[in-house]
């Protein structure tokens, strides 16, 4: 059984289109709230924590109702096309009233941008679970690691487009001086991608024959099935795999708990405890993120014949690892090093070895009518940790100690080592192969 990367990849340009809004929405929004509409850090961070807090709600949500919708075109391709389709629309009325209010500011104009805002927030969760969904219900359980791992390499692809069009649009030789930036051409461009790629993905994945073809493997396999379906689309999970399961969602929470504390207040970590300017922690970060990046293949081969589970507590303890050396690293250096640098390149190994085989572990429990349903618990548990862990992380570094960040950090990733202890079940079993049968499935 090989993996279909040629679907894959396709299938991937829905994941695409949502990274490159995504990486906008993070990078100019803000600025917009605080430059033209000057609202201080208090309310524009609440606005900006606004994506997570309805995507606690809105992800399950969508993702549940996708599974039990029957279309011509699908079950998650409606959402896909409606939500990209009202996103598309919305975000580009944001930099008109943006524009707008820079040359005759109103309240009027200020409610309008936090509706428009809003909307577009809500359109967007209804598509996303949906989207990701895509790529299990189209891919044999034993490959979605592999499968996983193209979807988030086509998502990075996503980030990286945006960020070369910005920098391409508005360097800083443009935009230097002016009073108010004009917005509007990126966001033209962004909705053209959004655009572009999804209908990508329509004109070549046609999800009903897919799945269908989908259904009939997994019948003739199952093993693959851990749950038993009543023929209502409700599945039956035995008591094992739901303590699995809790165990499993528990661990995602801790880890993007450790995760993105550090995420989110490393430049202010490295400023307040090393005294060092934006650029090196960005450098940091970038580094993480490209270890991610040139990792998310391998990563995806390894689990394929070491299996998940293995994969990921590897990638829990050098997590942990790194988090605890960073606190070594950041309070004996008064600079940046390269040592550093190497740190910070393997958490991005480390964190794609986490991420990777995570969501494909969940939805293994699952069998195909409760994909979206599974989807939306993965993206349940992990939001609510990006939701809390910036307010808790910034409570003890601003009344313990800004040193506080990597030891907190890394004591969750460590708890999450102990509950995936626990996961028995959504691990996909790799075949212990000899002589040249072992590079076999290196090809795929």
């Amino acid at each position: 059984m090989k993996l279909d990367n040629k679907r894959t990849v396709l299938t991937g340009f829905a994941f695409l289109s949502i990274c490159a809004f995504w990486q906008m929405y993070n990078s100019i929004v803000p600025l917009i709230l605080t430059n033209t509409f000057h609202l201080n850090e208090t309310y524009s961070g609440i606005i900006m924590a606004a994506d997570n807090v309805l995507a606690l709600f809105l992800l399950p949500l969508f993702g549940s109702i996708s599974d039990k919708t029957d279309t011509r075109i699908g079950k998650r391709m409606p959402y896909i096309l409606f939500g990209t389709g009202v996103a598309i629309i919305l975000m580009n009325i944001l930099p008109v009233l943006d524009n707008s209010y820079a040359a005759a500011p109103t309240g009027l104009k200020t409610a309008s941008f936090v509706i428009v805002l809003g909307l577009l927030l809500v359109a967007m969760g209804t598509y996303r679970s949906p989207a990701v969904a895509l790529m299990p219900d189209v891919t044999p359980k034993p490959l979605r690691s592999k499968a996983n791992a193209i979807i988030n390499l086509m998502g990075a692809l996503g980030g990286v487009i945006y960020l070369g069009v910005a920098a391409f649009m508005y360097p800083n030789s443009k935009v230097a001086g002016l009073a108010h930036v004009d917005y509007q051409p990126l966001f033209i461009v962004v909705a053209a991608i959004m655009f572009v790629s999804v209908g990508i993905l329509f004109l070549t994945i046609k999800e009903p024959e897919l799945v269908r073809q989908q259904r009939e493997l997994e019948q003739q396999h199952p093993e693959w099935n851990l749950a038993e379906d009543d023929g209502s689309g409700n599945e039956a999970l035995p008591e094992s795999v739901k303590r699995s399961l809790g165990f499993l969602l528990s661990s995602i929470a801790l880890w993007f708990i450790g995760y993105n504390a550090v995420e989110t207040w490393f430049t202010t970590y490295v400023s307040q405890v090393m005294g060092q300017a934006l650029g090196g922690a960005s450098t940091c970060l970038l580094i993480a993120t490209g270890g991610a990046v040139i990792s998310y293949i391998p990563i995806g081969i390894l689990a394929s014949k070491f299996g998940r589970k293995k994969t990921i507590m590897t990638g829990i303890a050098l997590l942990a690892v790194c988090f605890a050396l960073g606190f070594v690293l950041t309070t004996t250096y008064s600079e940046i090093n390269l040592v550093m640098f190497i740190v910070f390149a393997l958490v991005g190994l480390a964190w794609a070895a986490i991420n990777v085989n995570s969501l494909p572990m969940v939805v293994e429990m699952c069998k195909g009518s409760d994909i979206g349903k599974f989807t939306g618990y993965y993206y349940t548990f992990s939001m609510a940790a990006q939701v809390v862990t910036p307010v808790v992380a910034g409570y003890l570094m601003r009344n313990v100690s800004y040193t506080v960040l990597f030891p907190y950090a890394a004591v969750f990733v460590a708890l999450s080592f102990v509950t995936m202890l626990f996961v028995k079940h959504g691990d996909n079993k790799p075949e212990a192969k000899k002589g040249l049968d072992a590079f076999e499935d290196m090809d795929d």
